[in-house]
């Protein structure tokens, strides 16, 4: 990553989140194949981990979004399901179906679904701030739904929805329902440029989402103002 990319980032987080107790939800479905092969024997990317961190980031974000609309005077309503996936066609929104390596929010059907194996495999190589980011920009897709929110451009969108991600795990960092860990600053920057738009990528065409300096400015935004930076 460029220095100055990641400068940024580390300039305006302390650290990163971390995780959260574990709950007694049922766990999402476990990677299969060679995603599923456990190699850490400290047990820090291991199947069982990747599971209570997709259960953890859920609960938190319900968590954060409810005292939010309970500060607007509106009654919050959960996103419906969080589901994974591992085969193209799999899962369907509203008739597409959502292909492998990918994380989505349906507003046709009020649900997050995930590639399980892609999902486990950036949890290995990037590290668990990323599947907290993952699922924190894909639920703030679900309250775009709920506020009414459709931007012109998809960029717009999807920076917005990176700014409320940052503006849920900074609050919640503040808040001490995420625990700040070593390492993870670099973790979130890293996972940020990964899934930034390839250079050359024009700003206005439909499924852009932002370069990773855009999306990395984003998420810092949020973190460091909260929702007042997000034009909510």
């Amino acid at each position: 990553m460029p220095a100055r990319i990641a400068a940024v980032l580390m300039s305006l987080l302390l650290a990163g989140c971390g995780t959260l107790p574990v709950t007694d939800d049922p766990a999402p479905p476990e990677p299969t194949g060679a995603a599923s092969r456990t190699v850490d024997p400290d047990g820090t990317d291991t199947v069982e981990e990747f599971a209570r961190d997709i259960r953890a980031a859920q609960n938190v974000a319900e968590t954060y979004w409810d005292q939010v609309f309970q500060q607007l005077g509106e009654r919050f309503q959960p996103v419906r399901e969080v589901s994974a996936y591992e085969r193209d066609g799999e899962v369907d929104c509203g008739g597409d179906p959502l292909p492998r390596n990918n994380a989505v929010y349906c507003s046709r059907g009020d649900f997050i679904a995930y590639d399980v194996n892609w999902a486990y495999g950036m949890f290995r190589q990037i590290g668990d701030a990323f599947l907290f980011y993952l699922l924190a920009h894909e639920y703030a897709h679900g309250i775009q739904a709920r506020l009414g929110i459709r931007k012109q451009f998809t960029i717009e969108q999807e920076l917005q929805a990176d700014c409320m991600a940052g503006a849920f795990i900074g609050d919640q960092t503040r808040a001490g329902a995420l625990r700040m860990q070593e390492g993870d600053t670099e973790e979130l920057a890293r996972g940020l440029e990964s899934v930034g738009d390839a250079p050359g990528q024009p700003w206005f065409a439909e499924g852009s989402h932002g370069s990773a300096q855009q999306r990395i400015n984003a998420f810092a935004d949020g973190y460091e103002r909260s929702l007042q930076a997000c034009d909510l």
